[in-house]
């Protein structure tokens, strides 16, 4: 047994190692996203045998990574294995010039679905999640077809991804009322430079059960420290392109003043610790590595055994604390007192 820690995937039996391997950068050799696809089979291999050695059995893949070429790779790289694999992926995303060959729609999923299960070479999908909202799409007919792939035991649970917290609740209300299968797993944006979701969308999960899959813990490398931040156009990484996280560089440059400030303590890279921070927040998060190299895989699987202390989370958290909203800093500054004192 390794020392990977795993957790059960929201308000389910489904039990995930707390790191997951990304598949966005595996590519047959796709044009699409150049600096981020460039893992072929050969290498891919490598990192799914190292991530399975360490401990991790939980895989995240979509069919828009490089026009379905992620899971093609991913299902060669379980053969034989598929037991010891929980695999994710996700739909939603536009495949083609075709009308219809986008979004949530019943036919696009029931599509979609068999698409991945055959890329994948695979029975059955561990983990469904829905890459995007869709607005066109009456929200009935999305989450009725999902039950009908998960009746057929084609997909097992399901998720969402960049949905605003009001539809997520809307949709769970309605699982809920037609005793259909709820979403389990939210897979979001999360660092500790990006933190948008701590406003409504990790309280909203923590009351329906739905797990945190955080993407891009790392800032899109920015959290690593290897990054002159005032000139993210002259480096050699995916930032170059363009900064696709609006981040704060002031607020940037104060998170890694704190990462560093753990580094010594826990013999570890700033890139650990920033992993590490989301993993210590909550023990029902997970955290996406999307290695380009073996090397990152197998440093980001020591960040899983991490403890960091209360002092360092604190510092962290202060970095770059999203700014309080009406109504919570209403609901803080009514706080009752009375109530306060005599339920504590």
């Amino acid at each position: 047994m390794s020392d990977m820690t795993y957790t059960r995937m929201g308000n389910s039996g489904l039990v995930v190692s707390r790191l997951a391997l990304g598949t966005m950068t595996f590519t047959h050799g796709s044009d699409w996203i150049p600096g981020v696809a460039k893992v072929g089979l050969e290498d891919a291999q490598r990192m799914v045998d190292v991530a399975l050695d360490g401990g991790i059995n939980f895989f995240d893949a979509a069919d828009g990574y490089s026009n379905g070429e992620a899971e093609d790779i991913l299902g060669k790289t379980l053969k034989g294995k598929r037991n010891d694999a929980v695999i994710c992926t996700k739909l939603g995303f536009r495949q083609s010039e075709r009308i219809t060959d986008a979004g949530l729609s019943r036919g696009h999923i029931l599509s979609s679905v068999d698409g991945c299960l055959k890329r994948l070479d695979t029975d059955w999908i561990d983990l469904l999640v829905l890459h995007k909202t869709d607005f066109t799409t009456p929200m009935e007919e999305t989450l009725s077809t999902l039950q009908t792939v998960i009746d057929a035991g084609k997909v097992r649970h399901i998720g969402i991804s960049n949905w605003p917290a009001w539809k997520v609740s809307q949709a769970v209300q309605f699982q809920r009322d037609n005793n259909m299968s709820q979403f389990v797993a939210g897979q979001y944006l999360y660092n500790a430079v990006g933190r948008d979701i701590e406003m409504d969308i990790l309280r909203l999960g923590r009351e329906l059960g739905i797990g945190l899959m955080a993407w891009s813990p790392l800032a899109g490398g920015l959290l690593t420290g290897k990054y002159d931040l005032n000139k993210l156009e002259d480096s050699d990484g995916r930032l170059a392109e363009g900064d696709f996280l609006q981040v704060s560089k002031e607020q940037a440059q104060a998170v890694i003043a704190a990462l560093n400030s753990a580094v010594e303590a826990h013999k570890a890279t700033p890139a650990q610790i920033a992993q590490a921070w989301i993993l210590n927040k909550r023990r029902d998060h997970t955290v996406i590595i999307g290695a380009s190299k073996l090397a990152q895989l197998e440093t980001g699987i020591t960040a899983a055994n991490i403890e960091l202390t209360g002092g360092e989370m604190s510092a962290l958290d202060a970095a770059a604390a999203p700014g309080r909203r009406y109504p919570e800093w209403f609901d803080d500054m009514m706080k009752d007192d009375v109530f306060a004192n005599v339920l504590a």
